[in-house]
């Protein structure tokens, strides 16, 4: 249907068809038997239908989004590095520290930023259909239900998102406060400090007494600091108590700040009372 929709709008540019079917044929055959990719068909068809004018809009749209799942090979941007020319006189290997040298993740071209950024737009389009979708109660047995296509969508956009930052050399970081680094400054042993914050700040942690009992235990084995067990037991009691309640406040705060849909966005107290 999508096809001779299309065939029939864009009679003034035969081309453009035949290059969406061979996007169509390249295309994993998991990804287009995926209640995801019917979805966004079905909404690209509704949408040429009610503005046929913008029918290349979403032939684009759609092209985008298989060109994502070519072959299962997902985001193959950067090109294989050519063979290096015969020199006769190397030159000195670039210093890593130096601002001048490239860093080992080459930024990448226009083109390929560009169809990045399309790429999230996308997909934030279709996040956000799903969001708005009503679930009943079977298709919570679902293994296609709107709330895991959209938590796939999610952790997908989440890896555009990081491969965009690499291409454009700049932070990943979004300024959430779960990112936000939390000092430990707790005993008077440098080494224990170091060791207790490091290991406090990996991603997705939250210690129990033991933890942080076997960090105190490394460091101080590590830089021989001489300390008994128990005192190394009133240590780990003082440092847990003290991170754990800085990591649930943190966690906290992330929740507060960033909980919510776009659904209630423009809901005022008072004004809908439904």
């Amino acid at each position: 249907q999508f096809l001779d929709l299309c065939t029939h709008l864009t009679e003034e540019h035969p081309e453009v068809v035949p290059f969406l079917c061979s996007r169509y044929r390249k295309t994993s055959a998991s990804f287009l038997s995926s209640a995801e990719f019917h979805n966004i068909l079905s909404r690209c068809l509704g949408r040429v239908r009610l503005r046929r004018h913008k029918v290349y809009v979403y032939i684009n749209e759609l092209c985008t989004t298989l060109k994502a799942h070519t072959l299962r090979r997902k985001l193959p941007l950067i090109p294989a590095p050519s063979a290096p020319h015969p020199n006769p006189d190397p030159a000195p290997a670039p210093d890593p520290t130096s601002s001048s040298s490239s860093s080992s993740s080459p930024s990448g071209s226009k083109r390929q930023i560009r169809y990045l950024e399309n790429l999230l737009r996308v997909y934030t389009g279709e996040i956000r259909r799903l969001q708005e979708r009503e679930l009943d109660l079977e298709e919570l047995d679902s293994e296609d239900s709107a709330y895991l296509q959209e938590s796939r969508l999610k952790r997908r956009l989440m890896r555009i998102f990081g491969r965009l930052c690499e291409l454009k050399r700049c932070s990943s970081l979004t300024g959430r406060v779960m990112e936000q680094r939390i000092p430990y400054r707790g005993t008077r042993y440098p080494e224990v400090n170091r060791r207790v914050e490091r290991f406090i700040n990996r991603p997705d942690v939250f210690p129990d007494y033991g933890d942080v009992l076997k960090v105190i235990q490394k460091a101080n084995g590590r830089h021989r600091l001489g300390l008994a067990r128990k005192h190394m037991e009133s240590m780990a009691q003082d440092a847990f108590r003290e991170v754990g309640n800085r990591l649930q406040e943190r966690r906290h705060l992330d929740l507060v700040y960033n909980f919510g849909s776009h659904l209630t966005d423009q809901y005022r107290p008072g004004e809908e009372e439904a």
